[in-house]
């Protein structure tokens, strides 16, 4: 039976989830959302723009990110800081493994 680290899945979908923001987040034109918030009629949702802010982050452009939302830059900060604590765990696992 082949172990896999804890946490292995979860930092495999977050980088998942950052390469598709790198390539795919920004959409300019009008789109048909699953945002709750936004299909009530709100016209201010504060997850709404996150992801395309995180894209714009990305690829350096940082007034445009800020602008789609704040929150942007410290989503991409707490994700970052996420997966480095993951890669940690994974680490220390497979070195305790390897001593059995």
């Amino acid at each position: 039976m082949i172990r896999f680290p804890r946490g292995i899945l979860e930092f495999f979908t977050w980088t998942t989830a950052l390469i598709g923001l790198f390539f795919f987040g920004a959409i300019e034109e009008p789109h048909a959302g699953l945002c709750p918030v936004a299909n009530l009629g709100f016209t201010w949702c504060p997850g709404c723009g996150l992801g395309r802010s995180i894209h714009l982050l990305l690829h350096g452009e940082f007034q445009a990110s800020w602008a789609m939302h704040p929150l942007g830059s410290f989503a991409l900060m707490v994700i970052a800081l996420r997966q480095f604590e993951l890669l940690n765990l994974i680490k220390k696992q497979l070195k305790l493994w390897q001593t059995y």
